[in-house]
């Protein structure tokens, strides 16, 4: 049965409600299973995708690359161009000749006991390396020892070669 010339095929048209939303918002819109670093956790699958993309991106694969620069861009646009804001700022005074109040929220030590005031403090193995290659000089045995007692974790830290103490 052929139809008249400017008749359409489907008269009663496309059911009404259906196809509300576009598939590819229903599909990546679901959330799904994703694990980091040893612990799982749940996202939508658009944030999945966006997570693996950024990883290839910084593996060094130039499309990702550039669809991640692209996708920033266009987030970036959607705020306005603002900047994100920084929500809380940390201010701490530090009393001439002490300096152990500054370390913790540097990151570069930890209180041993984090409830006393005055506990002794534990320098963080990347601190000692760094400390340790800018050295131009070695320590005696002594001063190694001193170093290794002061180190919080002193097996995670790579101890030049000329060092004669075991952590």
């Amino acid at each position: 049965m052929r139809f008249t010339k400017g008749q359409s095929g489907n008269t009663a048209g496309r059911p009404r409600g259906r196809h509300r939303e576009a598939p590819y918002e229903a599909v990546l819109g679901q959330m799904v299973k994703i694990r980091e670093g040893g612990a799982e956790r749940r996202v939508t699958a658009a944030e999945a995708f966006l997570l693996q993309l950024t990883k290839r991106a910084l593996e060094g694969d130039d499309a990702a690359a550039r669809a991640s620069l692209a996708v920033i861009e266009e987030a970036k646009e959607r705020q306005g161009g603002r900047q994100p804001r920084v929500s809380v700022i940390v201010r701490a005074i530090v009393d001439p000749g002490s300096v152990t109040s500054a370390l913790e929220p540097l990151r570069m030590a930890r209180k041993l006991d984090p409830y006393r005031e005055t506990a002794r403090m534990a320098l963080e193995p990347w601190l000692v390396e760094a400390a340790l290659a800018r050295l131009d000089r070695m320590l005696s045995p002594a001063d190694q020892r001193i170093v290794v007692k002061a180190t919080r974790t002193p097996r995670k830290v790579r101890w030049p070669k000329w060092w004669t103490e075991n952590p």
